[in-house]
């Protein structure tokens, strides 16, 4: 039986090293592209496999969901939808400049939904995919690796022959790193990459000139032109880019705003976040001149009409959309990529360097490969050749040769014991042949129609192809200069078979003003019902429906229009919302949840007061708790810009009974659930900060709380009714705060 061996460590030191394996893994074989072949494992792995089953662009689509199946079987061990997530984005042309996935069925939209099943779609590659990702494959110019389980071989890298990483870009977060690529134009970064090639010291200020920036799917404009030779510099930075805003005219001098192109950060749910953005700026008076907004967007590209009043400022409109929305945005580049084996935030030149490295790595190989094939060829057709000089010879040697092995041993080193020659001669002759191993194999394959002339003929032809092939192949592979030519060679092909035009503008545009217009100020009534909706309306509107909306209405205050209100609820929490947003109409107008313009939950708070910040500044706030706690607080802790904030300190628990403005020569009649009823007068109740609990304003016995709170001015009476008994409070006995208070008989 084997000893164990116990390894006494520090557990911090287990935990940091399997953290920061764990955090490699997850660079290196999951997150980050490698810059030579500018895919990640998911994508290498899903390619690879396609090109393994066959699924090739002159072939018939296959079920996503057998790719998936067979990459996860035998290279990918990871969740299938990580899987088939990859592959829809590698096949959609408003996500990857260069598709490389050619997907049949529902891929998902620009708009933001999502791709069917993968049992419902198919796919295939893409030719160019083909040509450029996967192409010589079989000629050893790359390493494979063993899979997950050993019982596969997957390449390393793809033999990428186009700097991959710049055209299709990349997206990813590691551990503690994330990658932002933005994609370029084929064609054009072919160019820069040619040009690199012929002049290593080109700057990154002369590379720009041939591929001025980013070319994004969704077109757009770059407004930032003059910041991107730092960018494309350090591999990190932002690149500005608005949406593409064109001015069609109407009948009747009309006129309509259309957004044929968006920001590239807009695909998805941010397009329906922008239509809702446009609505908020109609529904809280930014703008008036936006009558309509229809989205018209179909295959054939994007298309949001915006439909304007007569005689509007359409330049004003567009600085606003730029300025208020996500049609002007950010694009946050960090150009980070596995190189080395590590991972490397790369400038442009940087990136150039790996890829041209590699492109010269990878053609070696090949033509390595290929010179050693036609070497090889050599070898049998000269044997050919040179056999059937002495065909007559070798038909004797086979016919007298016992068996295979005789005749081969002849053949390569002139063995000729136990062989039956017709003379001497043909014996000495037989012992002078020297035929490689390869040449006798051959000869002793060879078929008799071989020896035809036009057979012949055609051999000595190939024979003078195979060492024009030797001569061009050991050219390149020794001359510096004929590598070059070959791969600017192919460069060229794939640019004049694949390049589009460019799809986005890159300038330096003037940053977009929007003034806006200042808000009328005026007063306004504010008029909640018992269901928490709410709408404001003009003083004279009020006026003319004051019954009915005083019936209906829970809280009616006055405020300005300019000015906030203020929520305070029962677990001493301040909202705040911006009286501007509230609807504003006419009486009958549809009112609409106060949840919708403050932080407020009606779900899970209850309101106790509310007021205007402009009153409330002015006043004095009196707190008064379920559990006999009480305070005021000057209306000046209250000046605050934050949505929510704490009103009063509670303890556990409690929460506030009452709360509201009060002023001088007010008397304050606390009642608790078994009926005690306590008067004093406001100047009994200290002034406290907002984050004090405050002091006690009642002795409750144990099982007792305050139920009610009711504020007189002096001189007042209210009656009230408790238990079917009516009281007057007017005429309890004054008392002073933390007494017991007088209990009502019933």
């Amino acid at each position: 039986m084997s000893e164990e061996m116990i390894i006494k460590t520090e557990y911090s030191d287990i935990m940091q090293k399997s953290y920061i394996d764990y955090a490699m893994s997850v660079i290196v074989a999951r997150a980050l592209p490698d810059v030579r072949d500018g895919l990640k494992p998911v994508q290498r792995r899903t390619l690879y496999d396609m090109h393994e089953l066959g699924i090739r662009s002159d072939r018939p689509y296959r079920k996503c969901a057998r790719i998936v199946g067979d990459t996860m079987g035998k290279y990918h061990p990871h969740g299938d939808s990580s899987i088939y997530e990859a592959l829809v984005v590698m096949s959609q042309d408003f996500k990857k400049g260069l598709p490389l996935i050619d997907g049949h069925g529902n891929f998902g939209s620009i708009e933001g939904d999502g791709a069917a099943a993968m049992r419902y779609t198919e796919a295939r590659l893409q030719k160019v995919s083909e040509d450029v990702l996967l192409a010589d494959l079989d000629k050893n110019i790359v390493d494979f690796v063993p899979n997950f389980d050993e019982t596969e071989k997957e390449p390393g890298v793809l033999p990428a022959r186009i700097p991959h990483l710049l055209i299709n870009g990349a997206e990813g977060i590691a551990v503690g790193m994330s990658t932002s690529i933005p994609p370029h134009n084929l064609g054009e970064t072919i160019d820069a990459m040619k040009a690199y090639m012929k002049n290593p010291q080109m700057t990154v200020e002369e590379l720009l000139q041939i591929m001025p920036g980013p070319d994004f799917p969704t077109g757009g404009i770059v407004v930032n032109k003059d910041e991107l030779t730092e960018i494309y510099r350090t591999g990190a930075g932002k690149i500005k880019i608005r949406g593409r805003v064109e001015v069609e005219k109407l009948k009747g001098g009309k006129e309509q705003l259309v957004i044929t192109e968006i920001p590239y950060t807009m695909i998805g749910a941010n397009i329906g976040k922008f239509l809702n953005d446009i609505g908020g700026l109609v529904e809280s008076k930014t703008t008036t001149d936006i009558v309509d907004i229809t989205n018209q967007s179909s295959k054939e590209g994007i298309r949001i009409v915006l439909e304007l009043k007569k005689g509007a400022d359409t330049e004003q409109l567009t600085n606003m959309l730029y300025k208020k929305t996500r049609l002007e945005d950010t694009f946050g580049v960090n150009m980070l990529a596995v190189a080395d084996g590590r991972p490397e935030t790369l400038g442009l030149t940087r990136i150039f360097d790996h890829v041209i490295d590699f492109q010269f790595e990878l053609n070696t190989r090949k033509y390595k490969t290929l010179l050693n094939k036609e070497l090889d060829k050599k070898e049998i057709q000269e044997g050919l050749i040179k056999a059937c000089d002495v065909i007559d010879l070798i038909i004797e040697v086979l016919r007298g040769s016992r068996d295979l092995k005789m005749a081969k041993a002849c053949l390569m080193s002139g063995v000729t014991e136990g062989i039956t020659f017709k003379s001497e001669k043909s014996k000495a002759q037989a012992a002078k042949l020297r035929f490689t191993e390869r040449q006798a194999t051959a000869i002793l394959e060879m078929r008799l129609y071989k020896l035809i002339g036009l057979e012949i003929e055609a051999l000595m032809k190939e024979h003078d192809t195979t060492m024009k092939n030797i001569a061009r192949y050991s050219e390149i592979l020794n001359n510096y200069d004929e590598m070059l030519k070959v791969i600017i060679a192919d460069l060229d092909r794939y640019k004049k078979a694949y390049a589009q035009p460019r799809k986005t503008s890159v300038e330096n545009a003037e940053a977009a003003v929007f003034v806006e217009k200042k808000m009328e100020e005026m007063p306004v009534k504010f008029l909640m019902d018992r269901f928490g909706y709410c709408r404001t309306m003009d003083v004279a509107t009020y006026e003319r429906n004051k019954e009915a909306a005083d019936a209906e209405s829970r809280y009616v205050l006055t405020c300005r229009n300019t000015d906030r209100l203020c929520i305070f609820t029962e677990k001493g929490k301040l909202h705040t919302a911006k009286i501007a947003d509230l609807p504003y109409g006419k009486f009958r107008d549809k009112a609409f949840p106060i949840d919708n313009f403050s932080n407020f939950d009606s779900s899970q708070e209850r309101i106790i007061c509310i007021c205007s910040m402009e009153e409330l500044l002015m006043g004095t706030m009196l707190f008064v708790t379920k559990y006999g706690m009480t305070k005021v607080v000057s209306g000046y802790e209250y000046d605050v810009r934050t949505r929510t904030s704490a009103a009063t300190k509670l303890n556990e628990d409690d929460e506030v009974l009452y709360a509201g403005l009060v002023g001088d020569n007010t008397q304050i009649v606390l009642q608790s659930a078994e009926g005690v009823f306590l008067k004093f007068a406001i100047e009994e109740i200290p002034e406290k900060k907002k984050a004090a609990i405050g002091v006690r304003a009642m002795k409750l016995s144990v099982k007792d709380s305050l139920e009610q709170v009711y504020v007189m001015t002096d001189g007042e009476d209210k009656i009230i009714t408790y238990k079917e008994k009516e009281v007057s409070l007017q005429k309890l006995k004054n008392g002073t705060r933390d007494q017991k208070g007088t209990k009502i008989r019933v």
